[in-house]
């Protein structure tokens, strides 16, 4: 259990830097650093597959399309959630984009019937109310008065990215029931790779044109965040619970806060703070019955 978790953390910390990433990316429109992220992941996983003997012919047409369906939402959240970071603040847009476990305890309840125990519905509650604390303490908000009505986008696109991450964690929980974690990654980059470089050719974005230094923070995005971050989150599903996984996801924010104070100067005050102390607390909680049965 221990190496799980140890696992999941080192997961936590290097998607922590994703947000960081993407403010340096400032003259790249958003869904042409989803692509460049997703598009570098994938053909350094596909390398490493083939040269494991993995095919995509060896995998069902029902894995086919459950990987087809998590890389939708993959590619739907990275747009969503990368366009808010335009708009809003980091604290605001990484809190407001993991408050996935809500709608992940919602959505398996309503679709799959998981039952969820007191403990986890109790991580659930205390990790919302840690990121709502921390949203209001995130200068961007101005306590609970939206000054600027970028925020407000900001943080509505933040949301939409956190339901589009429900829905790629509860598709990756019964796909990692039958996949290696390198197949399962492989299927999933690439197709949402496919979906957003096809939507960048529709909409004639071009792919060339950006800073030297955008590029370097791109291939940085798709090897800390993607490859090592995401690798690590997905490993994880085959051993603990999706909801549990969705909440220790919830370091991104505390990472991300403390990462954005170094660098761009954003203050954490008092109010985050106290998030972030109902953060810790809902994964100490949560993970006493994270782990799946047998």
């Amino acid at each position: 259990m221990f190496r799980i978790f140890v696992g999941l953390s080192v997961g936590a910390v290097a998607i922590s830097f994703a947000s960081i990433f993407i403010k340096f990316c400032d003259d790249v429109p958003s869904i042409m650093i989803a692509t460049y992220r997703l598009t570098i992941s994938s053909i350094i996983l596909l390398t490493i597959a083939k040269g494991r003997g993995i095919r995509f012919t060896s995998f069902s047409k029902k894995q086919l399309f459950m990987g087809m369906l998590g890389g939708l939402f993959l590619s739907l959240h990275f747009c969503f959630w990368i366009s808010s970071l335009k708009f809003t603040s980091v604290a605001s847009s990484v809190v407001l984009v993991t408050t996935n476990p809500i709608f992940v305890g919602l959505f398996s309840y309503l679709l799959f019937r998981e039952k969820q125990p007191p403990e986890l519905i109790l991580g659930i509650i205390l990790s919302f109310s840690g990121s709502i604390i921390l949203a209001i303490g995130d200068s961007g908000l101005q306590g609970l008065s939206i000054q600027n009505p970028s925020f407000l986008l900001g943080d509505v696109l933040a949301l939409v990215g956190a339901i589009m991450t429900s829905g790629y964690l509860m598709v990756g929980s019964r796909l990692r029931e039958e996949m290696d974690v390198l197949s399962y990654i492989s299927v999933v980059c690439t197709f949402s790779a496919c979906f957003l470089l096809m939507a960048s050719v529709s909409w004639a974005i071009p792919f060339t044109g950006y800073k030297a230094s955008s590029y370097v923070y791109m291939a940085l995005l798709a090897i800390v965040p993607q490859l090592i971050g995401h690798t690590a989150i997905n490993w994880a599903l085959k051993h603990l619970k999706t909801s549990m996984v969705a909440i220790t996801i919830l370091w991104e924010p505390v990472g991300a806060s403390i990462l954005a104070y170094i660098i761009f100067h954003e203050t954490i005050k008092s109010f985050q703070g106290t998030g972030i102390v109902l953060i810790f607390l809902a994964i100490i909680i949560s993970s006493r019955k994270g782990r799946k049965e047998g």
